[in-house]
């Protein structure tokens, strides 16, 4: 029997399962008989190894109920899934093909079975054809009409499947095609939050910003802080404002330079990052350092 399964695609496929809902490894299996209407069915010892490595991987995790563990897709395997929306879309024209091909050997099959049984009637006919047919005879024909009945059945059911396989795996490319385009526009709209933040935002992170996602260093940065001098100080800021305080200002200044350090290295990843702007982002920390440090030490 030819592989059902490409490498790497039965992992694919398992995240899709779980996409559609959480579900334990036995149902994982059972779910996966049907889509191969019978043909096909993966044993324990081949899903429970790969829900483990993709547990491990950061993609599922798991919650016992009743005994059980019950998988669910994590935030990371939904966005594996959408970076391969057109591979998974081409896995579904791949299980429909393998369907089908199985199909097609199991009516190959019964049709050589029948082939045999006709020439084996001959045979039993032409060595009786002077006896009157007994009931030999007639189960024998019993038994070609149920075979060549079981292959039309065969046959249908091949034939419906290789249309819901097509029509799934066209439904998935318009799924694949709509999830890449709410991907982009999401990515837009969050590098455009991000622009809209770091020009507010000012101080060292603003200059950052401005040097990362290659424009001008926003208004208020650490350059024009620096020609301000203290009047800053009397400045509300609105970086960080949903930052509410805790009572505890150690850490709400943990929280405050946890927010800087994500920012900034969001926009380097999302922007790029060259070697003169890492060297303009060392002489920005430089300077901030400076500032923060002689602002702890008169609160000393």
């Amino acid at each position: 029997m030819p592989p059902v399964f490409a490498h790497g695609r039965l992992r694919l496929y398992l995240l899709k399962l779980l996409d559609e809902a959480p579900r334990h490894g036995y149902e994982v299996i059972r779910l996966l008989e049907e889509r191969f209407q019978g043909l096909y069915a993966p044993s324990a010892g081949t899903v429970y190894p790969r829900l483990a490595k993709l547990e491990a991987e950061g993609l599922v995790t798991h919650a016992t109920e009743g005994g059980r563990k019950v998988y669910s897709i994590t935030d990371a395997g939904r966005a594996e899934l959408a970076d391969r929306g057109g591979e998974l879309a081409d896995l579904e024209v791949e299980i429909r093909d393998s369907v089908t091909e199985l199909a097609a050997e199991i009516r190959d099959d019964v049709r050589g079975a029948a082939g045999d049984l006709r020439r084996e009637m001959r045979a039993a006919a032409s060595a009786s054809a002077t006896r009157v047919e007994d009931e030999s005879w007639k189960a024998a024909k019993e038994d070609l009409r149920k075979a060549r009945q079981e292959w039309k059945e065969q046959a249908r059911r091949a034939k419906d499947e290789s249309r819901r396989a097509r029509e799934e795996a066209q439904q998935a490319r318009r799924q694949a095609k709509e999830a890449q385009e709410r991907a982009r526009e999401e990515v837009q709209r969050i590098a455009g939050q991000l622009q809209e933040q770091f020009a507010r935002s000012g101080g060292v992170l603003g200059s950052l910003a401005g040097a990362w996602l290659g424009g001008a260093p926003a208004a208020g940065s650490a350059d024009a802080s620096a020609a301000d001098g203290d009047g800053d100080a009397g400045r509300a800021s609105e970086w960080a404002a949903d930052l509410a305080a805790t009572g505890d200002p150690a850490r709400d200044l943990d929280r405050l330079l946890d927010r800087f350090r994500d920012e900034v290295r969001d926009a380097a990843r999302d922007r790029g990052v060259t070697s003169a702007q890492v060297a303009e982002a060392r002489r920005h920390l430089e300077a901030a350092c400076g500032r923060l440090g002689t602002t702890f030490g008169a609160r000393s």
